[in-house]
């Protein structure tokens, strides 16, 4: 496969991938509601500098490292689901508390903290590291030009953070906020929930060391 198609199918993979459901954009979309559209779009960033980690180390061969180190892929998912659960109980303890988008907003929201969350959160899944791995080292010729060093990772980051940043934007309007504000508590637990089963999910499955 000629470099620059390969490129492209890996581009268009790894949007598929951050368009599914998972802990990714249940934060970002948690964040964009319940706090702000700049905590949404922070996370978003978070998203996409976390990506351009990963095809970083992905570049330097990480599917291969961890396929041979078992260990260390097994290490890598149960910390990564520990790390979801804690993410998750925070989430469900702060879902009976009330929450206020006037003058007052300025006082609970921080984009700074919604930024490392979302980057803490991308970093945090393995299963993101082993499918970028996976899909370059399916995709991307044993030896790549040196343009595809330079390009992949600002192509990945705008990936990332612009699917991220859409999110952000649906979930920040008027009327999914007024929505969130009348079930805060009960989409604040559903969400708790589903992260809470990803992250279950890593650990049960950490000893599994296919995809």
């Amino acid at each position: 496969m000629h470099a620059s198609t390969a490129v492209m199918t890996i581009l268009a993979a790894l949007l598929l991938g951050a368009m599914s459901p998972g802990p990714s954009f249940v934060i970002v979309a948690r964040n964009a509601i319940g706090l702000s559209r700049s905590d949404g779009l922070a996370t978003a960033l978070g998203m996409g500098i976390g990506g351009v980690f990963f095809s970083g180390i992905a570049l330097l061969g990480l599917y291969t490292l961890l396929a041979t180190v078992e260990w260390l892929y097994v290490g890598l998912k149960v910390a990564g689901g520990l790390y979801l659960i804690y993410l998750a109980s925070k989430i469900w303890r702060g879902a009976a508390k009330p929450l206020a988008f006037d003058a007052s907003q300025a006082a609970v929201t921080n984009p700074r903290k919604s930024f490392w969350i979302g980057l803490s959160t991308q970093l945090s899944n393995p299963k993101t590291a082993v499918y970028y791995g996976s899909i370059f080292a399916a995709l991307l010729p044993q030896h790549p030009p040196l343009w595809c060093y330079f390009a992949l990772p600002p192509a990945i980051f705008a990936i990332e953070a612009g699917w991220y940043t859409i999110v952000a934007l649906c979930f920040s309007s008027k009327r999914p906020r007024e929505i969130y504000l009348q079930w805060k508590a009960w989409i604040d637990r559903v969400a708790a929930s589903a992260v809470t089963a990803l992250g279950l999910r890593l650990i049960l499955t950490a000893h599994k060391v296919g995809i």
